[in-house]
């Protein structure tokens, strides 16, 4: 367990929309660090690959170790036994995760396992494929439950769109992931001491995500969320408009 108070900070409407980086996201990190917190980013899109996590990153700025990164494609791949194949629906990071855990890609229904993430390419097809694998009785694994995605645009459909319509055809119910499920909450919780806290957009997955690893949620409104839901229990220890913002106002008195 790490000894240091860490910063668990969400992605998508923490540190970035779609392609634009939420002002003041490199300041906060900065500061954070100077003043001798950990940051571990913890993000639920399940389409890029470290690598490529790592470079936005940068473009933008941040400076991450992959060590510092935990996404819902790396906590679907913990699910995954050495050996097995896998019908994959979803983008590169989840390819990269299932291959990484021993298992091969599967070209059509004859899979022990169906792993579905967040995927541009999903069709009429790719469903049924994904049905017809879990028909015969493929195990069911899914990155997240994110209903939505939020874009510079506004919202867009997320993985949790795609895992429902699998879900509804085949009469199954998958084992999710990402957050605020078990698979990352373990992963997280080993890597996290006292003093942390989680910063997050939405309160459904990420309040729930930072409840379940036993962390206080702090909510930004640079995201999903506009406003405070009263009946959301617990309710948020701090809300900010975004991470800066946060970060000046925690107790490092940090300043301007």
């Amino acid at each position: 367990m790490n000894s240091n108070a860490t910063w668990v900070l969400d992605l998508d409407g923490v540190i970035w929309l779609g392609d634009e980086a939420i002002p003041g996201a490199r300041e906060a990190i900065s500061a954070l660090r100077a003043n001798g917190r950990g940051v571990l980013l913890v993000t639920n899109n399940s389409r890029p690959t470290v690598a490529e996590y790592l470079q936005k990153l940068a473009g933008f700025g941040i400076d991450i170790s992959r060590e510092e990164l935990i996404s819902s494609s790396i906590a679907a791949g913990s699910l995954i036994n050495p050996g097995e194949s896998v019908y994959v629906i979803g983008g590169d990071g989840l390819k990269e995760a299932i291959s990484s855990s021993g298992a091969t890609i599967a070209k059509d229904h004859r899979a022990d396992v169906v792993a579905v993430g967040w995927s541009r390419e999903f069709d009429y097809e790719i469903m049924s494929v994904a049905l017809r694998a879990l028909l015969a009785g493929a195990r069911f694994v899914a990155t997240n439950e994110d209903p939505t995605y939020p874009t510079p645009q506004g919202l867009v459909p997320g993985a949790g769109a795609i895992v429902r319509s699998i879900a509804y055809a085949s009469g199954r119910e998958p084992t999710v992931a990402g957050k605020p499920h078990k698979p990352i909450v373990e992963i997280v919780r080993e890597r996290v001491g006292p003093g942390s806290v989680m910063v997050g957009d939405r309160y459904s997955t990420d309040g729930i995500f930072a409840k379940n690893v036993g962390l206080p949620f702090y909510l930004v409104l640079s995201g999903v969320t506009k406003e405070v839901d009263p009946s959301w229990k617990p309710s948020p220890a701090r809300i900010g408009k975004d991470l800066l913002d946060l970060v000046r106002s925690d107790r490092f008195h940090l300043g301007d």
